[in-house]
């Protein structure tokens, strides 16, 4: 079943001294079904990834190998969020625009989310929204 996957499961993917089992089921059910992404997830990923060789924990070779990798992966961009509802939850549960996005997605799809952020697994689990891990 497909699953809304969030930038936060996704750098864990990237380096090797983070791990979460959470992060690891993401990975493991990606491996046969499709994840949904906000378009902001493209620019997020790409902006962990630079950050991070700022601080010397990947470099350049790394992020191009790992932006490889994730290309082969079933990631789905989606570009129509319902504004009114992403500002809705933003609003209700003092969520940034982003994460609320990622919650509308996972809402609106009826599947569930893949996230490591504290406020938006509150958020979630605050709007009825399975996350990934809670059934496992």
């Amino acid at each position: 079943m497909p699953f809304v996957l969030d930038a936060s499961v996704t750098a864990c993917w990237a380096f090797r001294d983070e791990d979460h089992p959470h992060a690891d089921l993401a990975l493991q059910q990606l491996r046969n079904d499709e994840a949904l992404v906000p378009s902001l997830w493209w620019f997020e990923v790409r902006n962990i990834l630079v950050v991070n060789e700022r601080r010397k924990r990947l470099n350049e070779t790394d992020s191009v190998a790992f932006l490889r990798d994730l290309s082969r992966l079933g990631i789905t961009l989606d570009r129509s969020p319902q504004e009114s509802e992403v500002l809705r939850l933003a609003r209700a549960h003092r969520l940034s625009v982003y994460d609320a996005a990622y919650l509308e997605l996972a809402q609106r799809n009826g599947v569930a989310l893949a996230t490591l952020d504290a406020d938006l697994i509150r958020a979630a689990r605050a709007e009825g929204v399975l996350l990934l891990g809670d059934d496992a």
